[in-house]
């Protein structure tokens, strides 16, 4: 059964040039006029508001939120040759965990219980990611010092814990 077309309704509004100009030069996909950019902007703006992401929809947001980040790090990466697994897991997480916040507004306990628990194992697997970061003198960084040097609250903490268990 196809859907209902939808009706179109004109729209007429005064922007600032220097606004009307970063939205002739935006990438959206899809999206080739000003027209077009506005009705799939008002879209997505309309589907956060509304708080229907779904967790794919959710995360090409975040990807697109940070899209000119990445874009700069694969230039700085082909200027210099130079990589960053640290910054790029960094980023994979950032992007997964406000994914899945965008994605979910729990209606009951047992829901916000899911949405925790996918919540902390995430943040764990960052903590794991950072860990073997530091497992060799230098990480795969800008700069290669940057794991070691805000590991040692972390590791105390650990210690405190596996000691105060027993082991």
């Amino acid at each position: 059964m196809a859907s209902p077309a939808l009706s179109m309704e004109p729209l007429s509004a005064r922007i600032p040039s220097d606004l009307y100009l970063w939205l002739a030069q935006l990438q959206v996909e899809g999206a080739t006029t000003n027209s077009d950019k506005l009705r799939v902007l008002l879209g997505q703006l309309k589907r956060q508001h509304d708080g229907v992401f779904d967790y794919v929809a959710a995360h090409a947001w975040a990807r697109d939120m940070t899209a000119l980040l990445r874009e700069a790090l694969v230039k700085i990466e082909g200027q210099s040759g130079k990589h960053s697994e640290v910054l790029n897991v960094l980023l994979d997480h950032l992007t997964t965990s406000l994914a899945m916040v965008v994605s979910n507004a729990p209606g009951d306990e047992a829901s916000a219980a899911k949405l925790e628990d996918a919540l902390v194992r995430r943040a764990f697997a960052l903590v794991d990611a950072l860990l073997r970061q530091a497992t060799t003198a230098a990480a795969t960084a800008y700069d290669p010092t940057v794991v070691r040097r805000h590991m040692p609250a972390t590791l105390e903490l650990v210690a405190t814990i596996s000691n105060s268990k027993g082991g």
